[in-house]
């Protein structure tokens, strides 16, 4: 998976990775919330989501301690970091704003 990834993230392309959990209730409630960011930017974002519990050396390597977390890349470098929540219109702004 590592490599793989790291070719995911390398784009020019803004890629949102979702490190989430099936046993997390924030988690789920983020899901629909991705889903309507890539309907609303489509071909403008990559949304790529990594289970920790099926990716746990990913999730260490990228020092993943909570869980929702999400980090946004653009040409493979972090441009932005958050864990926990974030509502759709929030998301949007930060996407653009890279």
């Amino acid at each position: 998976m590592k490599t793989s990834f790291s070719k995911i993230i390398a784009g020019d392309k803004p890629v949102l990775v979702d490190f989430f959990a099936d046993w997390c209730g924030p988690c789920k409630t983020l899901a629909p919330i991705l889903k309507d960011v890539k309907d609303e930017l489509g071909e403008d974002i990559k949304i790529v989501k990594i289970d920790v519990d099926k990716n746990q050396s990913l999730a260490t390597t990228y020092q993943v301690r909570g869980v929702p977390t999400m980090i946004l890349y653009k040409n493979g470098k972090q441009v932005w970091r958050q864990s926990g929540v974030v509502q759709k219109r929030d998301l949007i702004q930060i996407i653009k704003s890279h």
